[in-house]
């Protein structure tokens, strides 16, 4: 019984490590097409700059799984902060008040909750040997 355990988490972290690759694989097609967008209008706004660092977030999420065998809960708490910053600025003339001010808490709640993370991991770190 603990051969076909053995077999099936190699199997679970084999089609894991593929699709991280095919995640990596696509940000980077995804850069390529922002970068010649970006050649083909012949200018650069926040909003492409904002969108590169999005993709960079996630290259480094994708290779800190690959190092480490964890994902940062904050990694993708950062993505999302600049998603969000992303969202205000290539909207904000359409953006009605009521809209700011939910896409301004929901980064403003995401900033707290890391702040409550890293306090949490600060205050009350994982044993070296704990690997849950």
């Amino acid at each position: 019984m603990k051969n076909i355990s053995a077999i099936g988490h190699k199997t679970l972290v084999w089609v894991q490590d593929v699709g991280l690759l095919i995640i990596a694989i696509a940000t980077v097609i995804a850069v390529g097409i922002e970068v010649a967008s970006m050649v083909a209008a012949k200018t650069i706004t926040l909003t492409d700059l904002l969108l590169l660092f999005i993709y960079l977030e996630v290259l480094a999420m994708v290779a800190i799984y690959l190092d480490s065998g964890k994902l940062p809960v904050r990694m993708p708490l950062y993505i999302a902060i600049v998603a969000l910053a992303r969202y205000m600025i290539l909207d904000m003339k359409s953006l009605d008040t009521w809209r700011m001010l939910g896409v301004a808490g929901a980064a403003l709640l995401i900033a707290l909750s890391i702040l409550v993370i890293r306090f949490g991991h600060a205050r009350f770190p994982y044993d070296k040997q704990d690997d849950s």
